[in-house]
């Protein structure tokens, strides 16, 4: 048997790709007396002429390959509405007047058709991407019910039986219109007319011979078995005409198994998203014949489709569209059978709606949750979005994939909308046990995002650790590995750190268990003060039984690192918490740490907030009231801290000085120095304190001074104005106490310092400093190179003390005579007084 294309060019005077033509002339002459007999289908025939001319003339020139295909199409759909608006050939022969007339006639017509089909051959010859040409004359058929259908359907049949015999052997082929045109074929193969379902089975049949080519996974698998006979069909040609009848002719579960099978994932997705398109079409039987079959091929090749996302949202458009759309049932179903396959696609495509959720997509959640086999599949999903922050910024994203992931992020508050729905689910609510502590602190951590919670401390409303739900193990185990390692976002240990320390409340009694309190521990210093505040008030509460904790020291010192927080708050908490445990601390496990404690109160004596002052130096006082009977172990830290103490009485600020004031008697008092009436005088003078902590110091301390001065010299630099007087003061009076203790380089050292502050903006300051300069001259001067001479000098000091006479006379009371110190000008001041009559009168006095 000749071949199609031979057959036609023979009848039209066609070689196989164009039309002689002197072949061509004879045609036309014999059937040109038919102009006036049939003169419409003589139309047709002559146009269709011109048609296939300028079709063939565009596939042999260099016109680009897309631009070329555009242009063909339109002509042969042009074609394909003369071609198949030609009455049937019953119509055609009756406008014949003889027998000759209606065989010419018929010869005709049957020639037209034949001229159709002989033009997509030698294109689809050709290029097989041509093929997309039988996907649109599908639809232009299916559109308009007045064409012959059946011949269309015919031809349709023939151009793919001859493209599945030209792709024998072929490594790959090019042919992304066969999902779609599967799709039209199905509904075909389910046609009410048995000769358009049997030429669609065949032209089916034939689809997926060719189909087979492009699936490499089943070509690998089956290839052995066709290379016998040269054929890469399904089906041998012989048993065609058997097999085509019984399996997919209106046999719609067949028709659904096979081309779930052959047809590769993306061919078989624009199968699935043709099918749900025609859901949406007027045509009731047709709508009706594509839900059955998609639904049937998805039942069993879901897992095979891509872009779920894409028919997830055509779903929900629709439905919104019209929400008494009569395929609505079949559209849910859709969806959940597109659930049971790809529940993390399906969920995270419903999370991408506007909350709250509307009533369409209620219903589709409804339907994502009637499939039970993949309900935990469904919630680690929607966990997975509850552990996102709403409102959350995304500063840049490479492409616009959700509405939601482009500016701020609202699927956690959809999620949570969600489990509303899905949780009264039967197979949910048994689902649910399994991820109960997760999804638990994933819908706690959203309150607290959402309702932007703060710390409370006091009237906290009741939380749901007070119930005795039966995950509890569970859940206190979640949250201790969530503890361990850490949440995602530093914020999200505020909440988790609230709801721990509740549940661990309900279940153990203070102090908790060391794997449980180390957690505490490392919390203290936690980068965001919220949680180290939280930490420290739990360890607070435990200040009753603080002695039963078995690695108190460690907590301890935690709780000093937490003194070097940058955030104001946390160091306050710290101060507050460490003074609550050393209050019920054993004096044992005290004096161990005594030293270090009171070292990390010193640099907080001169910290920026007025608040943390004068607590650490209350503190400070308060741990040495509590060592009093350990006082050696801690003369060194208490001379330590002594500038501070001096130099803050001068303090702007009414609590710090109170502080300084009630500490520097508790440090006097231990150190057996006679300062503490000047401390509480009504008449209080700083210079009147400096001189007496001076005079004790060169009494009982002289080997501290000259550490003293190296301390307040750093204070010459602040830029608090009260600091650089007073520093100026206390450096002039230790240097005039201890001068005979320095070395000339030290001199020279703090010579240096003094000379910047005589120039300093504030004249007082300026004046003072002008003194201090003096007296560190007059040491300079005393100086010898003699090292004989400099130690019989110490010597000397050793033995004779002569203590210090006022220098600056710095805020001296207006009404010396009412002060206890009763210093008032007297003749012997102005004569001078002596040495051994200021010490007589000094102590008198104090006395």
């Amino acid at each position: 048997m000749t071949s199609k294309i031979q057959k036609t060019s023979k009848n039209l005077g066609y070689s196989k790709d164009k039309v002689t033509g002197l072949q061509c002339l004879r045609s036309s002459v014999k059937w040109h007396r038919l102009e006036h007999i049939a003169t419409s289908l003589w139309d047709v025939y002559s146009g269709l002429f011109g048609d296939q001319a300028m079709i063939l003339a565009v596939n042999s020139s260099f016109v680009d390959p897309s631009l070329q295909f555009e242009s063909q199409l339109k002509i042969i759909e042009s074609s394909f509405k003369k071609v198949f608006s030609i009455p049937s050939l019953e119509k055609v022969r009756q406008m014949g007047n003889s027998e000759d007339d209606k065989e010419d006639i018929e010869n005709l017509y049957q020639n037209i058709l034949n001229m159709y089909e002989d033009t997509l051959l030698i294109l689809v010859s050709k290029d097989l991407y041509k093929l997309q040409i039988l996907k649109d004359m599908a639809m232009w058929m299916n559109e308009d019910s007045s064409y012959l259908q059946e011949r269309a359907i015919v031809v349709i049949s023939r151009v793919l039986s001859f493209a599945s015999r030209k792709v024998r052997g072929y490594a790959s082929v090019d042919a992304p219109c066969l999902g779609v045109l599967a799709a039209e074929l199905s509904l075909l193969c389910c046609h009410n007319d048995v000769s358009i379902t049997q030429q669609a089975s065949l032209g089916m049949h034939h689809l997926l011979c060719i189909a087979k080519c492009q699936n490499e996974d089943i070509e690998k698998t089956k290839s052995t078995k066709y290379e016998k006979h040269g054929n890469h069909c399904l089906l041998s040609p012989s048993s065609v005409q058997e097999f085509v009848p019984k399996v997919l002719q209106r046999d719609r579960a067949k028709i659904a198994q096979s081309v779930g099978q052959t047809l590769m994932p993306s061919l078989l997705t624009d199968f699935v998203w043709s099918l749900l398109m025609t859901l949406s079409s007027p045509n009731c039987v047709t709508a009706f014949k594509a839900s059955t079959i998609l639904k049937l091929t998805l039942e069993y090749h879901a897992h095979k489709v891509t872009m779920v996302s894409k028919i997830v949202d055509a779903i929900y458009k629709k439905l919104r569209e019209n929400s008494s759309h009569a395929m609505r049932q079949a559209m849910l179903r859709v969806t959940t059978l597109l659930t049971r396959t790809s529940p993390k696609k399906v969920i995270f495509q419903l999370m991408d709606y506007p909350v709250p959720a509307d009533d369409t997509l209620i219903l589709m959640w409804h339907a994502a949750g009637s499939e039970s086999s993949v309900a935990p599949h469904v919630l680690k999903t929607i966990l997975l979005i509850l552990k996102g922050k709403p409102g959350e910024v995304h500063a840049s994203l490479p492409e616009r994939r959700r509405f939601s992931l482009d500016t701020t992020n609202m699927m956690p508050v959809a999620a949570s909308q969600a489990l509303c729905t899905l949780l009264p689910v039967g197979s949910y609510k048994k689902a649910v046990a399994q991820f109960f502590p997760q999804l638990l602190m994933a819908l706690m951590l959203q309150v607290f995002y959402i309702s932007e919670l703060r710390l409370v401390t006091e009237d906290r409303p009741l939380t749901l650790s007070e119930y005795n739900f039966p995950q509890f193990p569970e859940t206190l185990q979640y949250l201790y590995k969530l503890s361990v390692e850490g949440p995602r976002r530093s914020e999200d240990t505020v909440i988790t750190v609230i709801f721990f320390t509740e549940l661990l409340n309900n279940f153990f009694k203070d102090p908790f268990p060391e794997e449980f309190l180390v957690l505490f521990r490392n919390w203290v210093n936690d980068s965001n003060p919220a949680v180290s505040k939280l930490s420290l008030q739990k360890i607070a509460n435990m200040a009753p039984v603080i002695n039963e904790i078995e690695n108190v020291c460690s907590l301890l010192i935690s709780i000093l690192d937490a003194f070097l927080s940058k955030e104001k708050t946390v160091i306050i908490r710290a101060l507050l918490t460490l003074r609550r445990l050393l209050g019920k601390l054993d004096k044992v496990t005290y004096s161990s740490l005594c030293i270090r404690i009171a070292s990390s109160y010193c640099p907080l004596m001169d910290h920026s907030n007025e608040g943390i002052r004068s607590m650490a130096i209350r503190h400070f006082g308060e741990l040495l009231r509590d060592m009093s009977h350990y006082t050696w172990m801690l003369n060194d830290v208490v001379l330590g801290g002594l500038v501070p103490l001096i130099l803050f009485l001068e303090d702007t600020d009414i609590s710090v000085v109170k502080a300084c004031r009630h500490t520097l008697t508790i440090c006097t008092s231990e150190l057996n120095w006679s300062t503490s009436s000047l401390l509480k005088d009504k008449y209080y003078n700083f210079e009147l304190v400096v001189l007496n902590i001076c005079n004790n110091l060169l009494v009982s301390h002289e080997n501290y001074i000259t550490d003293l001065i190296s301390d307040t010299l750093g204070f010459l630099r602040s830029s608090r104005i009260y600091l650089r007087k007073a520093s100026v003061i206390l450096i002039g009076y230790l240097a005039k106490s201890g001068g005979h203790l320095l070395l000339r380089d030290e001199i020279e050292v703090m010579l240096e310092a003094i000379d910047r502050v005589l120039w300093d903006e504030d004249p007082i300051i300026r004046q003072l400093a002008e003194i201090t300069h003096k007296i560190f001259k007059e040491i300079a001067h005393r100086l010898t190179s003699s090292h004989v001479k400099q130690t019989f000098r110490r010597l000397f000091h050793f033995i004779y003390i002569k203590k210090l006479k006022p220098l600056y006379n710095y805020n001296w009371p207006n009404n010396l005579a009412s002060s206890p110190m009763k210093i008032k000008e007297t003749d012997g001041d102005k004569e001078g007084l002596t040495d051994e009559n200021y010490v007589y009168m000094f102590v008198k006095n104090e006395t």
